[in-house]
């Protein structure tokens, strides 16, 4: 039997043009968890689902689904949230800023937290540029904070030069590629937003995508970082060596692997990772009870 769901929309700060905002969720409660109730049991961990960047959202999807739901069979309440200007939520992706972003992430966060006993583990969960999302909206919330992270962007700034490319590719099938990166960062440091192959960029989303990294929270206490490869001799990408390094340095219970399975957040095809949602699982399995019974102790003293 799957674990319910239930999808809602999350009220927000006003959009821009003064219209109430809402943020659509999708909530996987907890397998067996008895429902309606004041205070619902205790997860096994509160995950927050933080989706990548412009058409690679969509890609992913499914595969966001079937984890979630993965999650929930396990035991734990997991909350997708579209971003401002993404998915079902309001706005237009030329509305949001980063700041925005982080924001409806702490948001997220803290809505979960209300909506169970205050014992669970938190976990941010982002895929590839939502990694830098949620990152930077642990350093607001008041809590120890876990994460998972698929297929992590280390830092905005490649990210932003490869999305930049995109328009510049499509300038020189027509012959007049020449200095159209150049020409689009122009625009966006004079603040206007810039039209990218059917998406509209911000300054403000820009900026903060440039200057975003995975250094870590200071209140970051675990994280898994996973990497898929279809190759049998593959090793972990070699831009993973120094974020790794740094968050171990830091303190941070740092966990990694590599496991089968397609890119398939830039497949032409929607593709599956299963063997991706059985490594998730199994490295949250084994943590979860373990910090779970240590943080109830800690109450009941």
């Amino acid at each position: 039997m799957t674990a319910p769901l239930e999808a809602f929309f999350l009220a927000a700060d006003a959009d821009r043009d003064g219209r109430p905002g809402q943020r659509f969720c999708v909530l996987h409660t907890p397998r067996h968890t008895p429902r309606p109730a004041p205070r619902e049991a205790t997860p096994n961990a509160l995950i927050v689902y933080v989706h990548p960047f412009a058409e690679e959202m969509n890609k992913t999807r499914r595969m966001a689904a079937l984890q979630a739901r993965a999650f929930a069979d396990a035991g734990c309440a997991v909350l997708q949230i579209d971003l401002l200007g993404c998915g079902d939520s309001s706005g237009d992706f030329g509305d949001a800023s980063w700041n925005d972003w982080v924001q409806d992430v702490t948001q997220a966060a803290g809505w979960l937290r209300a909506r169970y006993a205050p014992t669970a583990p938190l976990w941010l969960w982002g895929l590839r540029a939502g990694c830098l999302v949620a990152n930077e909206a642990a350093s607001h919330i008041d809590d120890k904070v876990n994460f998972l992270f698929w297929q992590p962007v280390a830092n905005g700034k490649a990210l932003l030069q490869q999305f930049l490319r995109l328009k510049a590719a499509g300038e020189m099938l027509e012959g007049k590629g020449k200095g159209v990166i150049e020409g689009l960062k122009q625009q966006l440091a004079a603040g206007e937003s810039v039209d990218i192959a059917g998406y509209r960029l911000s300054p403000g989303l820009a900026h903060g995508l440039e200057r975003a990294s995975l250094t870590p929270a200071a209140n970051a206490q675990r994280m898994l970082w996973l990497e898929t490869s279809t190759r049998d001799d593959a090793e972990l990408s070699p831009a993973s060596a120094a974020p790794l390094a740094r968050w171990q340095a830091a303190g941070v219970a740092v966990q990694s692997q590599l496991v089968p399975g397609p890119a398939f957040w830039q497949t032409t095809e929607i593709e599956e990772a299963p063997a991706l949602i059985a490594a998730s699982v199994s490295c949250l399995s084994s943590i979860a009870p373990a910090t779970l019974a240590a943080r109830e102790a800690v109450v009941a003293a």
